[in-house]
């Protein structure tokens, strides 16, 4: 099929009909029509019935269309791109941030204010999203840089690892004797009495601990699973169970409410900056980030 097939099938397959497919995509009937049926005679088979006047499709149809889908799916990419490279974002006067939500409450806001200190006059644009979505944003050159606790390696983004952390686990006051909390740390046996608030299994984090946990002597099984770190923070406020989070999410606990503890063995976790290679590294964006790595100094 050619493009001006697959974008005439499109546009049939959405609106239902001939006329509207014509005014869905500005082109006359008798276009619409002659481009469907040198389809059809390329592809050798019927991709719609007709009948009374109504198209219905074809089980061919049916199977092709999905594919069709992603098609104009990516195809939107390719426009968001184009976008982004014709608005020339990234210059000196704005800087687009991505980081994951965990980032967004305590590390975040010391970087922009360090970074405000030095470039008061750059418009700063943040969004806080989960890591694959700051992976494809990055892809497409709609932010300048992101930062997240692990990435998926892409050949269209740089990696730079700018600190790392450790696994803490948060817990409820009351639920730890004089003498643990004196030692300030949990091993995994340990974790087998209290409750536990596990991380979802899509997180890198989460796939870790999981295993840690299930495979550990004794096997902690969480009480419940969570998708967010903040979440599982926020249940151990209410005493709902041990949260192990990184040392980012640790560091916005209430000690009124909760006890924070060093997980043992360590557990590392890489905070890293991505950025798209096919961009220049700009100034304000080496600097933002200079500003991430000092604000995850301060709360060691």
């Amino acid at each position: 099929m050619r493009l001006r097939h697959i974008e005439v099938f499109n546009a049939v397959m959405v609106t239902g009909s001939v006329s509207a497919a014509a005014r869905l995509i500005n082109v006359t009937q008798p276009a619409v029509s002659r481009t469907l049926q040198h389809a059809e005679i390329q592809l050798g088979f019927a991709l719609f019935q007709r009948v009374r006047g109504r198209l219905t499709p074809t089980a061919e149809a049916q199977t092709l269309y999905p594919h069709i889908e992603r098609l104009f799916a990516q195809l939107d990419e390719v426009q968001c791109l184009a976008s982004s490279l014709k608005s020339g974002r990234g210059s000196q006067g704005e800087l687009r941030v991505l980081t994951v939500l965990a980032l967004s409450y305590e590390v975040f806001p010391r970087a922009i204010r360090l970074f405000r200190e030095k470039y008061p006059q750059v418009a700063v644009v943040h969004e806080a999203l989960h890591s694959p979505q700051i992976v494809s944003s990055l892809v497409l050159q709609e932010a300048d840089v992101g930062y997240v606790f692990s990435a998926i390696s892409h050949p269209a983004l740089s990696h730079e690892q700018i600190g790392e952390r450790r696994v803490m686990c948060v817990v409820p006051k009351g639920l730890l004797g004089a003498r643990q909390l004196k030692s300030g740390s949990m091993t995994l046996a340990q974790l087998a009495d209290p409750p536990v608030i596990g991380l979802d299994s899509r997180d890198p984090l989460g796939v870790t601990l999981g295993h840690l946990l299930r495979e550990g002597d004794p096997g902690v099984k969480p009480v419940m699973t969570v998708q967010t770190y903040h979440v599982a923070l926020a249940l151990a406020h209410h005493g709902v169970g041990v949260a192990l989070v990184e040392g980012c999410t640790a560091a916005s606990a209430d000690h009124g409410k909760v006890d924070v503890l060093a997980l043992e063995p360590a557990i590392p976790v890489t905070v890293k900056a991505l950025r798209p290679t096919a961009r220049p590294n700009s100034l304000v964006s080496r600097a933002f980030t200079r500003c991430m790595t000092q604000a995850l100094q301060q709360i060691s």
